[in-house]
């Protein structure tokens, strides 16, 4: 391709509203274009990466045994409404009424539509597995699109869907998915993590993300570096501690004058954080909850909603608490109506400092059970930095993420709803046991540019580089060089190398900073000096060193770094 003749032009500054890393080079680049807020073009050398990455993906779900096909964007909402899923997904969610007054979504994932489809061909033990795939386009609503492709309204994915027997079954096809995932990012050159992961809307048993690490990246990651233990913020797991056993002693009021917070009241007491109790309060549709957590801890939103199977999870509002009498600052879960939910933190131990509901004053030795309900108790902290591992009593550390895949055991609560049973050896109807797996295609490239960039722009993984070589024509308008710059590429070409060649009359700043802002895995510099030297410089984006090859010598010389770094991830 002839750059004098590609469509799009790069920029020298750095877009305003670009906040990470590969939105700003994309940006700069002319690989993508914004239409509207999170829905954006691909330029042609976004999607021939977009497309190297597509061929990857099929080549390894196809190896998994999928088999690809393609389904409608446009589904009944009736098929959400029947799932009960419509609700969870809310306002992402994209409907629309047609001329006969029917309403319809905008498919933001296929779970609904692949089930109905199989409760139509599945029909014998004999039919299973089936791992069914596609790659198309999917829609949400999100509210808050960012980052260029890293959240977007329009996004490619690949989703795939197995169908088993029984749950030995599942697990047979999630572990081939997450091998083939793993066999993904490899070849794609990047280097991605294996989080446990909060299945979110999309529901299920258990779920894991694939993690591109960067520093931009709009997830938290807790992670043990000495038993290898990762998980998304939401999901976490930590080891609380051990409390020695101690003897339950009756409640007391003790005065607190101006002491609200957590850390006023246990200074003012001289007692740890971890001796008090927390209250927290939320609303859970239009119920009412008291979050009861231990004081040196802070509640997870995600895990207390999951644990609600609430559609919606917001903290009450000051109205609403004093409504219930609960005096802020000295809030107590003694003495109310409403939902309690507490954190297994205050389980193993007794004689908690609490709020009294009296302004001004607290309440010493509140016993869970004793003094008060829970409705529920589970893990409903947030596990952070510093905490200790939950599989090895290791320090957890954090860092950032981008999530490029998720996947998800669903289990038969789909299969059920939608029919799509098979009959047992012994002549039994048993529901399918499900799993889906999704890639986004669009976050995928964006977090390759993540990981690999520079100041100068992006270094392309050579499996995923719209070309593998950047020619850098100098002096286009000197015979020499026009001549010498000419054959290269013809050769290349000939050669079945695909290239992108800077035939432009512009100065050699112009084409060297666009070089390396475009990140072609090898650039070739063609110019009266090389010539004059016998030869032309070869150079890897990565490196600053450069070699002097001849002309006649440049095909196989590219031919083997080619070979080289597609190994390398291979």
């Amino acid at each position: 391709m002839r750059l004098s003749q590609l469509f799009g032009k790069t920029q020298r500054e750095i877009p305003g509203e670009a906040e990470t890393i590969s939105h700003q080079l994309l940006l700069r680049a002319g690989m993508i274009n914004q239409l509207t807020a999170g829905i954006y073009s691909y330029m042609p050398l976004a999607w021939r990466s977009a497309k190297k990455i597509m061929d990857i993906i099929r080549d390894e779900m196809d190896a998994a045994g999928g088999q690809e096909i393609t389904m409608p964007v446009l589904q009944p909402v009736e098929l959400w409404e029947k799932s009960g899923r419509g609700a969870a997904f809310g306002a992402n969610l994209f409907r629309l009424t047609d001329r006969k007054d029917r309403v319809l979504a905008l498919g933001p994932t296929h779970e609904e539509v692949v089930t109905d489809l199989a409760a139509h061909y599945i029909q014998s033990y004999r039919d299973l597995p089936q791992r069914l795939y596609q790659i198309q386009t999917k829609l949400r609503d999100e509210p808050r699109p960012r980052g260029g492709l890293v959240r977007v309204r329009e996004f490619i994915m690949k989703d795939m869907y197995t169908f088993d027997a029984d749950d030995a079954g599942l697990e047979v096809s999630y572990q081939k998915m997450v091998q083939a995932y793993k066999n993904i990012y490899r070849r794609c050159g990047l280097k991605a993590m294996v989080i446990e992961a909060d299945s979110g809307a999309i529901g299920g048993k258990a779920s894991h993300e694939f993690m591109v690490t960067a520093e931009t990246g709009e997830d938290e990651i807790i992670f043990c570096s000495g038993c290898g233990y990762a998980a998304n913020v939401e999901k976490a797991r930590f080891n609380k501690g051990e409390v020695a056993e101690q003897v339950p002693l009756p409640i007391e009021n003790v005065a607190t004058p101006g002491k609200e917070s957590i850390e006023d009241i246990a200074g003012f007491l001289n007692l740890a954080p971890s001796q008090m109790l927390k209250c927290v309060f939320y609303v859970a549709g239009k119920e009412f909850i008291i979050a009861v957590i231990r004081g040196d801890l802070d509640v997870n939103e995600v895990k207390l909603k999951n644990l609600l199977k609430a559609a919606e999870l917001r903290l009450a509002t000051a109205e609403e608490v004093a409504e219930k009498g609960i005096i802020a600052g000295s809030a107590s879960p003694v003495g109310h109506d409403a939902k309690v939910i507490a954190d297994d933190s205050i389980v193993s131990s007794i004689n908690y400092v609490g709020g009294a509901n009296i302004a001004g004053w607290h309440a010493k030795n509140i016993i869970l059970g004793r003094d008060f309900n829970a409705y529920k108790t589970a893990d409903i902290a947030s596990a952070r930095v510093g905490s200790k591992c939950a599989r090895c009593g290791g320090i957890l550390e954090s860092t950032r993420g981008i999530e490029v895949g998720h996947v998800f055991k669903l289990g038969t609560f789909l299969a059920e709803t939608f029919g799509a049973n098979f009959t047992d050896p012994e002549g039994n109807q048993k529901p399918c046991v499900m799993g889906c797996y999704g890639i986004g295609v669009g976050r995928l490239l964006a977090a390759a540019i993540e990981q690999n960039h520079d100041d100068k722009g992006i270094i392309w993984p050579m499996p995923i580089a719209p070309y593998p070589v950047h020619i850098c024509g100098l002096s286009m308008d000197n015979d020499k060089v026009k001549q010498a710059a000419e054959k290269i590429y013809a050769d290349l070409c000939a050669a079945g190398i695909k290239a992108l060649f800077d035939d432009r009359i512009e100065s050699p700043g112009v084409k060297f900073n666009d070089a390396d802002l475009l990140g072609m895995p090898i650039r070739i510099t063609v110019s009266p000096r090389t010539l004059d030297k016998g030869g032309v410089e070869l150079k890897k984006r990565s490196e600053k060193a450069f070699m002097l090859i001849p002309v006649d010598n440049i095909v196989s010389e590219v031919r083997h770094l080619i070979q080289e770094q597609m190994q390398m991830a291979a």
